[in-house]
């Protein structure tokens, strides 16, 4: 359950730390409920002129989460390529963990917006490393995310991304062990299915509603799930709830053109997605993972 209001202790706890890191007096005036989603609540934070955002949830829940977040948002920013809302502070108050971030003003999520979008993404894609994987563990919405490196993408995306979650699912009553074992034949096929390419730093939860746009139309990625790996992974989950445009897809192929029949791979990418959805909200999802898996068996 999330929480609408911050008790005055906390409030108070936050204007200290926020005068010792900026170095100067802050002192909050309103603590504004806003959107933020099933994990954690969230609120606009007034302060002298200045607001922040700030996200809170349990840190006995969730440990280490607002951390792992903000590493992924400074791994992001040091590309120095697509936008993120600079980080003010992460902590713990109680059993209360909060990342405070500047505000961002959002405005329309135009074609012009979304073409600068794709074109950043795809400079952030040309970020490399020597491993896929990352230098920690992180979340994919509340499960957490092991990112152990690997020197291929089918290894990481098998050992790191399906198998924990069709542990999961299995563990959950949401895959029958027959299910699950179609899963064994897709990753004995899963090398020769597409082309390698070297590691991209990715978002890993860019859905549409993890990017926003301010008022000036600069667009901003929001709540990333980082690690390095297939870049057609980025994109695929792009594709799986909507909210990218036209533009946004020419823009990024005319930067750093995919792979012929990348479409046809998104499927296949999405699976990690969908194994998430189906352990965190139950077998709605159940029929589009076995559709997934059977069309490239």
């Amino acid at each position: 359950m999330v929480s609408t209001q911050l008790s005055p202790s906390f409030i108070g706890y936050l204007s200290a730390e926020l005068s010792e890191k900026t170095k100067s007096t802050i002192e909050i005036k309103s603590a504004s409920p806003v959107s933020g989603g099933d994990i954690s609540s969230a609120f606009m934070l007034t302060a002298n002129r200045e607001r922040y955002f700030m996200k809170v949830n349990s840190q006995s829940a969730y440990p280490l989460m607002f951390e792992r977040e903000s590493e992924g948002l400074a791994a992001i920013r040091q590309s120095q390529t697509v936008a993120v809302p600079r980080v003010i502070l992460h902590g713990v108050f109680e059993d209360n963990a909060f990342l405070v971030l500047a505000w961002v003003e959002t405005g329309s999520k135009s074609s012009k917006a979304l073409a600068v979008l794709g074109q950043q993404l795809a400079a952030m894609h040309c970020c490399t490393a020597s491993h896929y994987g990352f230098e920690h563990d992180n979340y994919m919405g509340s499960l957490p995310q092991r990112n152990t490196k690997h020197i291929n993408w089918a290894d990481f995306f098998i050992n790191e991304r399906l198998q924990p979650m069709v542990q999961i699912a299995i563990d959950r009553n949401q895959l029958t062990t027959r299910q699950a074992s179609l899963f064994d034949s897709l990753y004995a096929r899963l090398p020769q299915l597409f082309d390698e390419e070297q590691p991209a730093l990715l978002h890993g939860d860019l859905w549409g509603g993890n990017y926003l746009v301010d008022t000036e139309s600069k667009p901003y990625l929001i709540d990333p799930a980082v690690s390095y790996g297939h870049r057609e992974f980025d994109l695929a989950m792009t594709t799986l709830f909507g909210g990218f445009s036209f533009d946004f897809y020419a823009a990024y192929q005319e930067a750093y053109p995919l792979a012929p029949g990348w479409q046809q791979r998104t499927a296949l990418w999405n699976l990690y997605p969908l194994l998430l959805h189906l352990n965190l909200f139950g077998s709605s999802y159940l029929s589009q993972v076995m559709d997934s898996v059977n069309m490239y068996l």
